[in-house]
């Protein structure tokens, strides 16, 4: 029996989890004008798979879930038995309208409003840190040559099916911490990044089944364990294609634009860290020491700082404008891609409309600094727990001001329901479980 191979219409949704529909590969063509079927309250499922209630939807109401198809990312690299396929889709009212809970249509929207308010377009890609569990490794020193070969074919393989399905991989490596791997992509536009991060978390997985091990991208496998991040990279350029974001004769190379665009998402860090670390082990990771992020600074080339400017190289003459980039650092992967790099574009934008400027280069540690030293510099710490996090959410009505109500409480039910069902689970209980679960 020949098997049609399926496409899979997917979402991603609060709790980070790529869920959709899927249809056989010759209907995908005639599904793409109405899509799939989809609805309200699948916007408070939890990671538990569960629904919170009460929740804004109850048990009524229906959307559609309409593939963007030029958002196709295909492969038969991963080892299964039918090729990996996924289409990134957008979440509409019967109608057609978008619908106010679709994250992806959120993203969308801000990089128009940033390029409607300031002619610049956003260039971004996605650093993933994972680790593989239940396999049985030799031991092997961290970023060594042994610890990538012992895995053999996986990288190589992992390398080749997101090459395949378009995704343009960069970089994989050997981490720091126990068999763990990090995978990059090159620069897109921001929209097809966040689909291309969606699409890295996927794969990666697909592909770790079928070697009979689990790749997990858990912010934290154990408290004191090395932590997985997401670190989002951003740039610009202006109307004609030129870069935007770089200034040589400014502090750190910082262009005036950019500098107030990272103005404006330090101004907010605090209320948006919780749309790009959503979970309770996201704030094991946010610590002070832990080349994380756990401040609200920038810095030049300084990974515990939570926006770090990279490095450019100039070997042979390469111009540092067109590879200037700044990495925000407080993201993991239990939070939703769409939603994260909204959330710093909306942030960012409130910087360039208040014409902010460039917020200081900070230097040293600041858990050495007084308290009136990190106050001229503009230093705040982090909020250090999920429910800490949603309070500050809350309390900042610009960033709860970018969503809709209804987004809002669905938001903070899923939120709050996933802090109030771990508050009496031990750090290492939660860590395990969160392993399993992402």
């Amino acid at each position: 029996m020949t098997v049609e191979p399926l496409v899979a219409i997917v979402t991603t949704d609060l709790a980070a989890v790529t869920r959709g529909r899927s249809v056989v590969e010759s209907r995908l063509e005639k599904t793409a004008a109405t899509g799939v079927g989809w609805l309200q309250a699948n916007l408070s499922l939890t990671p538990f798979n569960s629904i919170v209630a009460p929740n804004p939807w109850g048990s009524s109401g229906d959307l559609r879930l309409i593939p963007d198809l030029a958002a196709r990312f295909r492969t038969a690299l991963t080892g299964s038995a039918t090729p990996f396929d996924m289409v990134a889709g957008n979440l509409v009212e019967l109608d057609g309208t978008p619908w106010l809970g679709c994250t992806r249509t959120m993203l969308a929207d801000a990089l128009a409003d940033l390029e409607t308010t300031t002619g610049l377009r956003m260039t971004a890609a996605f650093e993933h840190e994972f680790q593989i569990c239940g396999a049985a490794f030799a031991p092997a020193h961290s970023f060594s040559l042994a610890a990538l070969r012992r895995t053999d074919p996986f990288p190589a393989t992992l390398m080749a099916a997101l090459e395949e399905a378009g995704v343009a991989p960069e970089v994989v490596i050997a981490e720091y911490g126990d068999d763990q791997f990090e995978v990059t992509h090159e620069p897109a536009g921001a929209l097809a990044a966040a689909d291309r991060a969606v699409a890295i978390r996927e794969i990666t997985r697909e592909l770790a089944r079928s070697n009979g091990w689990r790749a997990t991208f858990t912010p934290k496998t154990a408290p004191n364990a090395v932590g997985n991040g997401v670190h989002i990279h951003f740039s610009f350029t202006d109307a004609g294609g030129k870069p935007a974001a770089y200034d040589a004769g400014r502090p750190g190379g910082v262009s005036a634009i950019a500098g107030a665009f990272c103005a404006g998402v330090l101004r907010h860090l605090p209320a948006i860290t919780v749309l790009t670390a959503s979970s309770v082990p996201s704030y094991y990771r946010l610590r002070p020491h832990n080349w994380s992020s756990s401040y609200t600074w920038l810095a030049d080339r300084d990974r515990e700082a939570t926006l770090r400017i990279c490095p450019t190289v100039t070997i042979g003459g390469r111009d540092p404008a067109r590879q200037y980039n700044i990495e925000y650092r407080a993201a993991d992967a239990t939070a939703n891609p769409y939603l994260s790099l909204a959330a710093i574009v909306r942030a960012g934008l409130e910087g360039i409309k208040a014409d902010l400027g460039s917020p200081p280069l900070v230097t040293g540690d600041p858990e050495q600094m007084s308290e009136a030293e990190k106050a001229k510099l503009g230093l705040k710490r982090l909020p250090e727990t999920l429910p800490a996090a949603l309070d500050a959410f809350l309390a900042d009505r610009t960033v709860t001001g970018w969503f809709a109500p209804a987004f809002v409480e669905t938001f903070i039910g899923v939120k709050r329901h996933e802090a109030e069902q771990l508050a009496n689970h031990d750090p290492a209980a939660i860590c395990d479980l969160y392993g399993k679960l992402y």
